[in-house]
């Protein structure tokens, strides 16, 4: 596990810049660049982009514990 990723589920204000850091640091884990080439800069910031949306979506998603949602 990456431990410069830190717990975004539960702050009440995630802001883009923290989505982003994470999602960043993830990127740079899984490619093993902290800095990708220009022939790489492209699919890295991409894959920052895609994975900053997930977990956008995850977040806007998760309900609090207890609490339960109708499905539609």
């Amino acid at each position: 596990m990456c431990r410069s990723i830190v717990t975004l589920r539960g702050d009440e204000q995630v802001g883009a810049d923290e989505v982003r850091a994470a999602a960043l640091q993830f990127v740079r884990k899984v490619s093993g660049y902290r800095k990708p080439s220009r022939a790489n800069e492209a699919v890295f910031d991409q894959a920052v982009d895609e994975i900053a949306g997930s977990v956008d979506r995850l977040l806007a998603g998760l309900t609090a514990p207890g609490s339960h949602r109708a499905s539609a």
